[in-house]
């Protein structure tokens, strides 16, 4: 087949059309591995987060078995409830003779929510 100066042969034209498809395949296939990456990375985050929230789980299991048992108990009845079982004696520790108690400790004062206004009135007029 000839147009003009040019002579166009069906198979250059069947050859064209076969590279063009084969890069529009390629090109879909290199999307796909993309995507099928980034799914994959996914896959290991959720997994990791799945992990750590079975780890937290079991742990906050162990805690609430132990806060419900009876050494916990006694250890929080001993050492900041300061109970003592029948037998045993107390000591109470006395301060020096002597010596002066140290002072309350006095509370910082809160400051007032001021608004923006409130602070400028001050700062410009000392009101």
């Amino acid at each position: 087949m000839k147009i003009g100066p040019l002579e166009i042969h069906p198979q250059r034209i069947a050859i064209f059309f076969g590279i063009a498809i084969l890069l529009f395949l390629i090109m879909d296939f290199n999307t796909r591995l993309e995507g099928l990456s980034r799914l994959q990375n996914q896959l290991s985050t959720v997994q990791m987060q799945g992990t750590n929230v079975i780890i937290t789980q079991y742990a906050l299991q162990t805690g609430v078995a132990y806060a419900t048992s009876d050494a916990a108990v006694q250890e929080y009845a001993r050492s900041q409830a300061r109970m003592v079982q029948p037998g045993d004696n107390a000591i109470v520790p006395l301060p020096v003779p002597g010596s002066t108690p140290p002072p309350p400790a006095t509370p910082t004062p809160v400051l007032a929510n001021l608004t923006n206004w409130d602070i400028w009135m001050q700062y410009l007029f000392g009101k």
